[in-house]
């Protein structure tokens, strides 16, 4: 994978050569940089069996619809949940009982139509960030 640098960065360094005072570099430092915009990604999974997806929405506690993706392509699981405005990939990890999911920090555990939604990086007795019911399930 080849790292790239903002433009902008690239012709900062270029322009900073030794000895300049340090007001001249961060003159050249503030270059404007252009507004961020959107990017998609996509992802393809081959599977040896069927390949299954599923929209499920959920009713939390705090009276939020949660609508997940679950994608489940053998032996790639995985479940697109929204956490903070973002669709995060959770992909799946050992469970005792029900789908357990992970993406970064966060945890996504369904069990017979019950599901919550944690942040692992708080303390281990920290309420979930959802708790949620199932309310509706398409293929």
């Amino acid at each position: 994978m080849t790292a790239r640098l903002p433009l902008a960065a690239i012709l900062t360094a270029a322009l900073i050569t030794p000895g300049m005072a340090q007001d001249d570099i961060t003159t050249i430092a503030t270059v404007p940089t252009l507004p961020q915009t959107s990017a998609s990604l996509s992802l393809t999974l081959e599977s040896q069996g069927n390949i299954e997806r599923r929209v499920v929405t959920y009713l939390c506690d705090d009276e939020q619809a949660l609508s997940v993706q679950y994608l489940n392509a053998a032996p790639n699981f995985l479940a697109i949940v929204p956490v903070d405005g973002q669709n995060l990939v959770f992909a799946t990890t050992i469970s005792a009982s029900g789908a357990r999911y992970v993406s970064g920090p966060y945890e996504w555990w369904s069990h017979q139509g019950e599901a919550t939604l944690r942040d692992l990086m708080q303390d281990e007795d920290a309420e979930p960030l959802a708790t949620c019911t199932e309310a509706s399930n398409t293929p």
